[in-house]
């Protein structure tokens, strides 16, 4: 009989059975070993897109593997609720933040639970909400009290349009990311953390993260970016400061011809107030208004130089060198000042001969094809040190050590490390976002609110017109409050946080979500951290990751952490991609899930997403692999509802009677022991779904037989049910019951293969891709053709050598080779 699935309404039941039952919530429960999964949580945009699907799903086979193995799993998912869209949406349409984000949530909510996804809904937390952001201002408070928040002016990228401040990562060719306007600078008084007193921290642990992707890791080290040489100070003609630089290469200290500062350095104005420097030195920085960091950064940057009519001495040779500014030079790296040696750098090399510079070789690296004395570009090869005093014949490798060691004895300098790491800007001027707990006291300055007193609440009587500052300027009552020290009246300060600190420590609140009178309890936080699989998209690597690293050690440090690293481990998906381009609204490429779920259901989508490639790499959308998932659920569902019937008096005990069985039970525990090590040890979805697929065709081949075992066949239906449950819940529920279950899958234990079964003769045979041998493999001898392809197809060595390749033609030989002819 043909049955039809009707993936509707089974999705529809079983969703129901979950939500009743509660069947997702945990609790501690120090007899079980406990497994945390967590994928990021999403920004309530109003719709999941097939990028939230891959996520999740991701998550969640883990989570019910993992809740099967017996493991104590908490999954919980809540949503990264502040933000500017919302308050866009308040210009736009006339609609309240609050409305719009939590009408937002509880769709996206819906989307989630239509998926079939296991998570612990009881634990929900949104950013945006004043339970959870009473503990974000009282963790602030806490970075305060340890002298780690601190406010100070500096000029930031301000976008006109958005009327707030912009990372530099925010800024794109001179634009705002998200309006297109060009940003320029403004001098405003900005609140930061003090990341950098972390750097090192931050840097060494990365060693611990063993769990981590390399290039996530890599990606870490780099942002931080550890320099180690010497801080050296030049003496300023006419001038009673002396100038501070750091360099990587104190060995060409010699050869320093001129020196750059930043435009914005603090001496430029006093170095050339009422000369005939000062108008070009404005006219030079207006002239940089619209350039990002990042683009000043550039290594594609003319670079660009105006000389001040001063100059600084060098301490070793006793030279005037000129000082200029330079477009390439920041404020917020090093010192804001660097000492050029064109010789040795291509930079200043290119610069030096753009404004006839003096060049002075201070390495002469014994080659004939370099000419020191006549150089036509820059070289950093290694060898003997020229022109450098008492220094003169060393390997300049060896003179590194040797020169710090004389400008420290000199008076002069001394050995430093620096890093890129900037401390974290986190005031914006928005309404959106967690109001900042502090007052300013004409008599005691900034100081924080009381802690009793949160949270300060986000007023409702703003106006958002899209102009001027915060709209929380507009607000009759906010501004004004009263000293949490002296009494005395004192003004609320009007920006809020950058949400990613919101999104820095939700992992710690998921573990106590619903405790008003702390973030959480410490106990229990010590029960589930750290979070044991963490999973998201690569571009998080470094913002997210780096901060929320940062806040666990600064949680650990004051007691509140029982963990210094939040996420053991980390997997990042690859994007879903369409016609070779990231699903956008820009591009047209759109495929919405709730399209694929009504017309296929949730656990084709799952299926699909999950088999089609491994969950880092990119995966390409195809309407015919939706197709082929949506034909293996409904061959599998026949499959089952066919034999059920049959099998319902059939006894539990059984044993292989003839070769038929013994080749299902091979097959059998062979795809147990697939399935269960590439979802462990792997993450190899696609080829846990291979394994399975195998299984179906060899019970497909065992159910054309004439004499069956009942016994064995309801056992093998039983565990492919099983198998299968973490990938598509929904319809494998629906199977469990008709076989003769009442409870559900979700908390029978994972099958167990059986070593025996899996002894059988093998020969070695071999894989050729077009005719060329790619392959050599061991394989069960005697099967049929049909049998010896499907096992050749799913080892994972072939499945890796046909990725992104279409199948043209397979030729068969059991028991020598398979040859596969491909097309790309």
């Amino acid at each position: 009989m043909d049955r039809q699935y009707d993936f509707a309404a089974i999705e529809k039941k079983w969703q129901k059975y979950w939500a009743d039952k509660d069947l997702f919530s945990v609790t501690e429960d120090p007899e079980k070993q406990k497994y945390y999964v967590l994928e990021m949580f999403p920004y309530p945009s109003g719709k999941c897109h097939m990028g939230h699907v891959r996520n999740y799903s991701i998550g969640d086979v883990m989570a019910r593997y993992l809740t099967m193995q017996g493991y104590n799993v908490l999954h919980p998912m809540g949503f990264d609720a502040f933000g500017l869209p919302a308050e866009n949406a308040a210009i736009k349409h006339g609609t309240r933040p609050d409305v719009w984000t939590h009408d937002n949530m509880a769709e996206m909510t819906e989307q989630l639970k239509q998926l079939g996804l296991s998570y612990d809904w009881d634990r929900s937390v949104a950013t945006c909400t004043p339970e959870y952001y009473k503990w974000m201002q009282w963790i602030f408070i806490q970075f305060f009290k340890k002298g780690l928040a601190y406010k100070k002016k500096k000029a930031v990228n301000w976008c006109p349009s958005c009327q707030t401040v912009l990372a530099n990562e925010q800024v794109v060719d001179g634009v705002c990311e998200r309006c297109k306007t060009p940003v320029g600078k403004k001098e405003l008084e900005q609140w930061y953390l003090k990341i950098t007193d972390y750097a090192e921290r931050l840097l060494d642990d990365l060693d611990k993260l063993e769990g981590w992707p390399l290039k996530v890791r890599t990606m870490q080290k780099n942002w931080i970016g550890k320099s180690t040489g010497a801080q050296v100070f030049f003496e300023i003609e006419g001038f009673d400061q002396k100038l501070e630089i750091f360099t990587t290469r104190p060995d060409t200290l010699y050869g320093v011809t001129y020196m750059v500062l930043a435009p914005e350095h603090a001496f430029v104005q006093e170095l050339v107030a009422g000369t005939e420097y000062e108008k070009p030195v404005a006219e030079f920085l207006d002239r940089l208004q619209y350039l990002s960091d990042i683009d000043r950064n550039s290594t594609t940057l003319e670079k660009e130089g105006l000389f001040i009519g001063r100059y600084c001495v060098n301490p070793l040779t006793g030279k005037r060198v000129p000082i200029y500014i330079g477009n390439y030079v920041l404020t917020d790296y090093g010192t804001g000042a660097i000492m050029a040696v064109p010789a040795h750098d291509q930079r200043d090399f290119d610069f030096a001969k753009k404004y006839n510079i003096e060049i002075i070789p201070v390495i002469d690296p014994g080659d004939p094809a370099i000419d020191v004395n006549d150089l036509q570009e820059a070289f950093l090869t290694e060898g003997k040190m020229i022109n450098s005093d008492r220094f003169n014949g060393m390997n300049n490798r060896e003179a590194l050590d040797a020169i710090v060691a004389y400008i420290e004895e000199k008076g002069i300098g001394k050995a430093s490390t620096i890093f890129r790491l900037r401390d974290w800007l986190i005031s914006r001027q928005r309404y959106w976002g967690t109001p900042i707990p502090m007052l300013y006291c004409e008599h005691c300055g900034w100081v924080p609110e009381k802690e009793e007193n949160l949270p300060v609440l986000l007023p409702e009587d703003v106006e958002f017109t899209g102009k001027g500052e915060s709209p929380l300027t507009t607000s009759k009552t906010f501004q004004n409050g009263v000293c949490p020290v002296c009494g005395a009246p004192a003004r609320r300060e009007i920006d809020t946080m950058d949400t990613f600190l919101d999104s820095s420590w939700y992992f710690l609140r998921y573990c106590d979500a619903r405790n008003d009178k702390a973030p959480w309890d410490k106990e229990k936080a010590k029960y589930w951290m750290s979070v044991d699989q963490y999973i998201g998209g690569v571009e998080h690597a470094i913002l997210h990751l780096l901060y929320a690293r940062f806040f666990t050690m600064f949680l650990y440090d004051i007691g509140m952490s029982p963990v210094e690293e939040p996420f053991k481990n980390l997997l990042t998906q690859g994007m879903v991609l369409k016609d070779g381009s990231k699903m956008s609204k820009s591009v047209g490429n759109i495929v919405s899930p709730e399209e694929i779920i009504a017309k296929y259901g949730a656990d084709t989508a799952r299926l699909f997403i999950l088999f089609t490639a491994p969950p880092e790499k990119e995966l390409e959308w195809s309407d015919a692999g939706v197709e082929g998932s949506y034909r293996f659920l409904n061959r599998v569902y026949r499959l089952v509802y066919d034999a059920a019937d049959e099998l319902k008096d059939a006894p539990a005990a059984f044993t292989a009677q003839n070769e038929d069985d013994k080749s299902l039970l091979f097959v059998l525990n062979s795809s147990i022991k697939k399935v269960g090590s590439d979802l462990k040890e792997r993450f190899n979805f696609n080829t846990a779904i291979s394994a399975i697929m195998v299984l179906v065709n060899e019970l497909y081949r065992y159910r054309g037989l004439e004499t069956q075992n009942k016994a064995l066949l309801k056992y093998a239906l039983d565990c492919l049910v099983l198998l299968l449950s973490p990938f598509t819940p929904h319809i494998c529920e629906e199977m469990w019951e008709h076989l003769g279950h009442s409870e559900s899958t979700y908390h029978q234990p994972w099958p167990k293969y059986d070593e025996s079964a899996l002894v059988q003769d093998t020969i070695e045979i071999v894989f050729q891709l077009n005719g060329k041998v790619k392959e050599k493999l061991n394989v069960a001898s005697g099967l049929s053709k049909e049998a010896f392809q499907e096992a050749v197809m799913a080892e994972e060595r072939v499945q890796q050598q046909l990725a992104g390749k279409q199948i043209v033609k397979i030729v068969s030989v059991p028991d020598r080779l398979l040859n596969v002819v491909v097309k790309g």
